[in-house]
């Protein structure tokens, strides 16, 4: 894809997923009260509030913002797979997973959370992390709906 059609195409995904970033947004603006800190990342295409001050550790993505309890999202961290003991994967970059969530929104838009919910939540068994940790990995395989994606972490008809 050339320079121009990949920057169009960035342009409507965004737009696309507008109404999720400003779910973010709202979210990442009241954390800087409490000390948030707020930065665009290119690289991840997300507003980033690291130092989030609410959740149990981590980072959620809504749209194009990133709201993170630590501080930096170039961490290393377990996949979903590793963590619930279905296989014993590298750790994989915090940032990256994450980003691998900004492509879906940005596909998916409005749809991206209800089809979230409906496949799991926050879960070894959604498909949607499932994917983000491939990414992650491997840089490539995003997509949730990726034919790799049944056969990773060991999940084939569970």
């Amino acid at each position: 894809m050339n320079r121009a059609a990949r920057a169009c195409a960035l342009a409507l995904g965004a737009a696309w997923t507008l109404p999720n970033t400003l779910i973010g947004l709202v979210g990442g603006l009241a954390g800087m009260a409490w000390g948030a800190q707020c930065g665009w990342r290119a690289r991840d295409l997300a507003l980033v509030f690291d130092r989030w001050p609410w959740g149990p550790g981590g980072a959620i993505t809504f749209g194009n913002v990133i709201l993170h309890t630590g501080e930096s999202l170039d961490v290393a961290c377990t996949t979903y797979a590793h963590r619930a003991g279905l296989c014993e994967d590298a750790p994989i970059r915090l940032g990256d997973h994450e980003r691998a969530h900004v492509y879906q929104y940005m596909v998916l838009g409005p749809l991206f959370l209800p089809l979230y919910l409906l496949c799991g939540g926050i879960s070894v068994r959604n498909r949607f992390e499932r994917a983000a940790d491939r990414y992650a990995l491997s840089g490539r395989g995003w997509w949730p709906w990726a034919r790799a994606d049944e056969r990773s972490a060991g999940l084939t008809g569970r």
